[in-house]
């Protein structure tokens, strides 16, 4: 079970720092709707951290009743 979550924690923390370089790559961008983009992607991020927040809070819960 832990294992799992291990997993499931650096995925959800390598898919914040893939919606980082991608929001900041569409808002240096200069094509149109480049800003509507860039804000989608920073939604994502911050779902993601959410997410990466919770596992990680729900591993080490995990991790201390196991022992």
């Amino acid at each position: 079970m832990v294992v799992i979550l291990y997993i499931l924690t650096g995925l959800a923390l390598l898919a914040v720092v893939f919606t980082l370089i991608m929001g900041a790559k569409n808002m240096g961008s200069t094509k149109e709707g480049a800003k509507a983009r860039s804000n989608k992607w920073m939604w994502r991020r911050v779902l993601a951290q959410a997410a990466a927040i919770i596992l990680l809070a729900l591993t080490v819960w995990v991790k201390s009743k196991s022992g």
